[in-house]
């Protein structure tokens, strides 16, 4: 038996894509479970801030954290609120200028459909596996966060910046024709920008650990339904894959403390 916190689960690139989830006590390879019966038990929730079990308001942080800490500053969600190059604070101004002051990247990523997205250069290629996509190219590295997001809001009229995760989870995409959405992209760039434009693309094809593809999906409520069973059938973004539809996201889930046993 696994006992601990859900945090994000860790990845690592490889044919296919390895995860392991990071508890307390236990560090977890998830892959070697396929095929196997896995049982969830709810037992309570811990904010991964300030470690209090109190209820998680949003991304694993209680409601009080959630408002003051500043890795949950609005920048995060929306780039082109970024302050710090200006010296301005939102929250905390050195944090702030340590995550958004450091190269990023606008990119191409296919999940469900083609969409524009932003991160920070290190997170590459784990910002594209945690959204599920099976190909991605970046497009522009920029040297703040705030210049991401500015190039990123320029492309939204062209290009989804949502996945559809249950199209994604499905395995049902669009095909793309990438020369024409990347000359799309770089038309509707402002100028002062695509002089960050990345010369040499490179395209990341991503492989997922997936026996079975749901037909339908089932979204676990595991705080609800307090405990679940199922045989593991894949692992896709930060989901995990049941045989029986049901699927259950590890990251919007964070700070849900369970109890895992292997059967």
């Amino acid at each position: 038996m696994f006992k601990g916190v859900l945090k994000k689960m860790i990845t690592e690139l490889g044919t296919p894509i390895r995860y392991f989830l990071n508890l307390e006590n236990d560090f977890v390879a998830l892959n070697q479970f396929l095929d196997q019966k896995v049982r969830i038990d709810f037992a309570g929730t811990q904010c991964l801030y300030c470690h209090t079990y109190k209820p998680v308001f949003r991304q694993g942080f209680c409601q009080s954290c959630f408002f003051e800490i500043p890795s949950a500053g609005d920048w995060v969600m929306r780039p082109e609120l970024s302050k710090a190059h200006l010296g301005e604070e939102d929250r905390d101004l050195e944090y702030e200028k340590k995550v958004q002051l450091q190269p990023h990247w606008v990119y191409l990523a296919l999940s469900s459909h083609l969409k524009v997205g932003v991160t920070r250069k290190s997170q590459i290629p784990t910002r594209w596996i945690d959204q599920g996509a099976h190909q991605a190219l970046g497009l522009l590295e920029v040297p703040n966060r705030f210049l991401a997001g500015i190039a990123e809001v320029s492309l939204k009229d062209h290009f989804s910046d949502k996945t559809n995760w249950r199209k994604m989870l499905q395995n049902d995409y669009q095909e793309v024709h990438w020369q024409d959405a990347i000359n799309l992209a770089i038309e509707n760039l402002p100028e002062d920008l695509k002089s960050y434009l990345i010369k040499d693309y490179r395209f990341t094809e991503l492989q997922f650990p997936v026996l079975q593809y749901p037909e339908k999906v089932k979204s676990l409520n595991l705080e609800k339904e307090k405990s679940y069973s199922g045989v593991l059938k894949g692992i896709k973004g930060q989901y995990l894959l049941f045989e029986d539809q049901t699927v259950y996201n590890i990251r919007s889930n964070e700070g849900t403390l369970v109890e895992i046993i292997i059967d």
